[in-house]
């Protein structure tokens, strides 16, 4: 008997809310790893990469549909740094999507899950805070010379989508868009905001516009915001672009980068949920922060909803 091919992932979404993971640092930290390296969670795919596992599972385990690769961080740039070389440094990103996979393959439930290849932005890979500024002095060209490398080895590597993620500003969306629609890979397109702007001030329909477009884009949204933000911007994304969006804000508490720790109370709750998939959000989770315990509240809210638009008992 002929089996049903599974549906990729622009097919998942279109049939209802994903949940993505939480924070992979904060997942990482809790269970005493030391972040305090330039390369960041992406030291471990070359020191411990079983740890890198260990907090994928544990997101899917609190109900995770969607994993976020480890790479965020990682440029051949910053593993040069390191003294690794360029074909080591191309093994090391394609591990971080081997080992997402595998965490999906053996998590609980025998259910379907999916990989998103993390591209953090340009100002990551200094590690001074420059992605919650944006404005790198560098032109769309020079981002695209930056970027093309990594993209092209993650794209290999065969993830479900790229999460162009915690992106400040414009010029750096550009470079990111011209980049997909070369190697003609799904992605989603996700700011880091701060009130109704980008990071580096331009406002967010703006911002989503440049999106609208791209057909290899799935989703426009937000990331790494306060949730407060995020509330705000969901609506802008989807009437802007017409497209699903993808949101997973910080916990609330705000990174102090002279003292290198989290000040503030955490603002997440798992009752955002219901405002975001009403105002046209379809990838929800958390950034930093937000551990299995929020997703797997965040999990529970959306499986209410998916069961109360199907009919199904709760």
């Amino acid at each position: 008997m002929p089996t049903t091919p599974p549906p990729d992932f622009a097919a998942a979404l279109a049939a209802g809310p994903l949940v993505l993971d939480g924070g992979m640092s904060n997942q990482l930290a809790t269970a005493g790893h030391d972040l305090s390296d330039e390369l960041w969670s992406a030291r471990l795919l070359a020191d411990e990469p079983e740890a890198v596992a260990a907090a994928h599972r544990a997101y899917f385990e609190a109900g995770a549909d969607v994993a976020i690769t480890a790479s965020y961080q990682a440029s051949f740039e910053g593993f040069a740094r390191r003294g690794v070389g360029r074909a080591q440094a191309a093994r090391l990103l394609a591990s971080s999507v081997e080992l997402a996979r595998e965490a999906a393959r053996t998590g609980p439930g025998g259910r379907r899950r999916w990989v998103a290849a993390s591209v953090g932005p340009y100002g990551a890979v200094l590690a001074d805070g420059s992605e919650y500024r944006g404005r790198y002095g560098l032109g769309v060209g020079e981002l695209v010379a930056f970027h093309r490398p990594r993209l092209e080895v993650l794209a290999a590597a065969r993830p479900d989508v790229l999460a162009l993620e915690t992106v400040p500003d414009t010029d750096e969306a550009r470079a990111l868009l011209e980049l997909v629609g070369e190697l003609g890979v799904p992605a989603w397109l996700s700011y880091s905001v701060e009130g109704d702007r980008t990071r580096a001030g331009q406002p967010l329909a703006e911002a989503f516009a440049l999106a609208a477009e791209v057909p290899e884009v799935l989703a426009v949204g937000v990331n790494c915001c306060t949730p407060q933000d995020a509330d705000r911007a969901v609506a802008v994304a989807a009437e802007v672009t017409g497209k699903p969006v993808v949101v997973y804000p910080n916990s609330g508490e705000r990174w102090d980068a002279a003292g290198r720790d989290w000040r503030g109370e955490p603002t997440f709750r798992s009752a955002r949920v219901g405002g975001w998939l009403a105002a046209g959000a379809r990838l929800v989770g958390g950034c930093c922060r937000v551990g299995p315990d929020g997703i797997a509240a965040l999990a529970a809210e959306v499986a209410v909803r998916r069961g109360a638009s199907d009919g199904t008992e709760v």
